[in-house]
């Protein structure tokens, strides 16, 4: 019995981001999905580069070995990632989770790096084959979380490896058993971020691949969309018929087609413009207005849109301080005007300034400036490294040979967005 894989693939920008910085994959013999990482245009470079590099692995035949030849597309990854970043530093910072399941004929070959997810559902059970690179699971891992308390904790988005082209990101790398009937599912953060691994089990028992992967993104968007959503559904079945063909969506494909847009953006197309909707749908044309009506309105509309760039440019600015005993990330500026602060609280560390060098500590009185949330994110990572990096307690020298006492340090998170 000759088996293959048959597949959905779907990808939407969500309710609260303007672009799309997944991209996914879905071929004869690859699926890979990346969440990109970086603000502005970076992370959609980031996470297409990596798929569009993978995704070659599609059009060769079976290699002798399946691990080596992914380990191959994700160090071509990191090599291209480095070099573009290299030729514009606008782009410094980017990065990109990669998670690819590549089919060899007699199994799969898993490859992963950072959040994003793999999952299995076989026998109605559903189990998820990924780890997650992130700092909040290595407390999990020991046990100094729960799962629940991980899913809301204010630094469950600081990855522990991602694909930045600074660091050597080490991938996890495993050959995958196939049974007849197995269904995987592929999918960033936008999805399990939001959706309890229970709900996905539901969704992923109805049975077309497509309704499925459907039901998935609406349930995320439901949950309020507050990320990309990227799913890859594929069930093992029978091969009978000619494989479907390639499909890429979200990031990967933004650089030659439209723009992704989600239910909200189409929404929003049907019903916005001049005129007024009927409750039966039906657009009527609105009325002609009098000259000094339409004069104070383009004034007032004028006053109003100064006011809005004034409080979206507020609202895209970051710095990095101090909010009690906690070094915070803050949202806008480290102004004060008439006692009102032009600054929120955006994200709460685990980490008490007095722990870091008297340097740092001036810096954070003053904000550290960051020019967007990814970039922030760094500053603050940074600084837990700052602190995880600390002298073993010393005994009183000798008085007449000093010897110190060697320093000790441990891992530190990298920051996503």
């Amino acid at each position: 019995m000759t088996l293959g894989l048959r597949f959905a693939i779907r990808s939407d920008v969500g309710l609260l981001r303007e672009g799309n910085e997944d991209a996914a994959y879905a071929g004869p013999r690859l699926l890979a999905v990346a969440d990109g990482m970086g603000g502005h245009a970076a992370g959609e470079v980031a996470s297409r580069v990596a798929i569009q590099t993978v995704a070659t692995l599609d059009a060769e035949p079976d290699p002798p070995d399946a691990l080596a030849a992914l380990r191959d597309a994700l160090e071509g990854a990191q090599r291209e990632i480095r070099e573009r970043v290299a030729g514009d530093e606008s782009l410094a910072g980017m990065g990109t989770t990669l998670t690819a399941l590549l089919w060899t004929g007699g199994g799969l070959g898993l490859l992963h790096v950072g959040d994003s997810r793999a999952y299995l559902l076989r026998d109605g059970e559903l189990r998820q084959i990924t780890h997650d690179h992130t700092f909040v699971q290595e407390l999990v891992d020991a046990g100094q979380l729960t799962e629940d308390e991980a899913s809301v904790h204010p630094q469950r988005a600081l990855l522990t490896r991602a694909l930045d082209g600074r660091s050597v990101a080490e991938p996890d790398l495993a050959i995958r058993e196939v049974r007849l009937g197995d269904r995987y599912l592929l999918c960033t953060d936008g999805l399990s971020g939001v959706v309890r691994a229970e709900t996905l089990r539901e969704s992923l028992l109805i049975a077309d691949a497509g309704a499925a992967a459907d039901r998935l993104v609406a349930l995320a968007l439901r949950g309020g969309g507050p990320d990309n959503i990227t799913v890859v559904v594929c069930d093992v079945v029978q091969d009978g018929e000619p494989p479907a063909g390639p499909t890429v969506v979200g990031a990967a494909a933004g650089a030659d087609g439209p723009p992704a847009t989600g239910p909200a953006t189409a929404e929003h197309t049907l019903t916005g413009g001049s005129g007024e909707q009927t409750s039966s749908g039906e657009v009527r044309a609105a009325r002609p207005r009098s000259r000094p009506v339409l004069v104070a309105l383009a004034v007032t509309l004028g006053l109003l849109a100064i006011a809005a760039g004034g409080w979206f440019w507020l609202r895209s600015q970051y710095f990095v301080g101090v909010h009690g005993d906690h070094v915070t990330i803050f949202r806008g500026v480290a102004w004060s005007i008439g006692g009102l602060h032009m600054h929120s609280v955006a994200e709460q560390l685990a980490l008490d300034p007095a722990d870091l060098p008297q340097f740092e500590r001036e810096r954070l009185e003053d904000g550290i400036i960051a020019p967007n949330l990814p970039q922030a994110r760094q500053v603050a990572a940074r600084l837990v490294t700052e602190r995880c990096v600390a002298p073993a307690p010393t005994t009183a020298p000798p008085p007449t040979i000093p010897s110190p006492a060697p320093a000790t340090s441990t891992p530190c998170p990298a920051p996503q967005p």
